[in-house]
């Protein structure tokens, strides 16, 4: 016995509308209303209607995919950022592609091949420290208004963009800590030469300067958003004659490390030290002791990402109103933090 495959003709009789409608439904469900909606899907949930998503991207050109690059797949701040992204492409019918910078590099393929060769309509970054001559590549092709960074970004470079309130950030988590009592703070920071890491580096200084701290060269100290940059920044936090009584860390990760190292030399935080960081990760608030940090909104974040790139893949014609976004960013207290001994 063939089972009989349903058709969109189906679907419209199902639901008591037109071909046509159904269409507008599954492509673009916003222009609908709500009861059209939820007519068209549970006609498409009673008939088992399928999309042939090869034919419909053969017949309106493009991919209805979007791909996404990261600095690092194994870092876990970027998971609420993907799930931000993946579930406003969802909405409007586009699926999410994943790679690392360091992967396409690698394999010596071009990023702006991916959207010369329509595998995606778009392209969403989140690593600010591409080579000079990929930045180049990507800057002077016809599609670059598909390009969007998010997170980080490109310094004198007009790509859109999304990102934290990152000085913002550093200013409360500095007050913070001076509000605690706190005069040594040391700081931990980015890696060298990556923008997130200057951005909160410079209004780290420019802070602990309006607030009139003294602060050593000795006490910022050179990372790069890891916990093993966390744990060797521990050991210089030990070896110093004068230490700090507070560090800011550019990163939870930082963060954990530089605690977890000093439990390993039988320093107590906060007791010895108060220490915070910088994205409030999901094991942030499970750790022990669980850690202040300044709280990024990774979801909002990559909604806000997303919603920025179909705006420009479905406006062509550059009617787009979006290209810059500032995501806030919150304090969050926790045991990692105490007055000064």
């Amino acid at each position: 016995m063939t089972l009989k495959t349903s058709t969109i003709q189906d679907v419209a009789r199902a639901a008591g509308v037109s071909t046509a409608t159904v269409s507008r439904t599954l492509s673009n469900p916003d222009i609908v209303s709500e009861l059209t909606k939820f007519r068209v899907y549970e006609a498409v949930k009673l008939t088992g209607y399928r999309i042939n998503r090869a034919a419909r991207n053969l017949r309106t050109q493009r991919a209805h995919s979007v791909l996404v690059l990261l600095p690092d797949l194994a870092n876990p701040f970027f998971s609420s950022i993907l799930e931000g992204i993946s579930r406003h492409l969802s909405s409007k019918g586009y699926s999410m592609l994943i790679a690392s910078t360091k992967q396409v590099h690698g394999s010596g393929e071009r990023l702006i091949d991916y959207l010369d060769d329509a595998r995606a309509d778009g392209m969403i970054i989140l690593d600010g420290g591409l080579d000079a001559d990929v930045v180049e590549s990507l800057e002077n092709n016809p599609k670059t208004k598909l390009i969007l960074f998010a997170c980080e970004w490109v310094e004198g470079k007009d790509f859109p963009s999304v990102r934290s309130e990152n000085g913002n950030g550093t200013h409360a988590a500095v007050n913070h800590l001076y509000s605690l009592g706190h005069r040594k703070i040391a700081h931990v920071t980015g890696p060298k030469g990556n923008v997130l890491a200057h951005a909160r580096k410079d209004a780290f200084i420019a802070e602990v300067g309006a607030l009139k701290l003294e602060l050593k060269s000795e006490w910022v100290i050179i990372g790069d958003f890891s916990l093993a940059a966390g744990c060797e920044a521990a050991k210089v936090w030990i070896a110093l004659d004068d230490r700090p009584t507070a560090v800011f860390c550019a990163s939870d990760q930082l963060a954990l490390g530089f605690i977890a190292e000093l439990s390993r030399h039988h320093f107590k935080v906060p007791y010895d030290v108060s220490v915070m960081g910088f994205d409030d990760i999901d094991f942030a608030e499970q750790f022990i002791p669980s850690l202040t940090s300044i709280r990024q909104d990774r979801l909002l974040l990559g909604e806000t990402a997303a919603s920025m790139l179909m705006e420009r893949i479905e406006s062509p014609d550059g009617t787009s109103q979006h290209h810059a976004a500032v995501v806030p960013v919150s304090l969050i207290i926790r045991e990692s933090t105490a007055p000064p001994r």
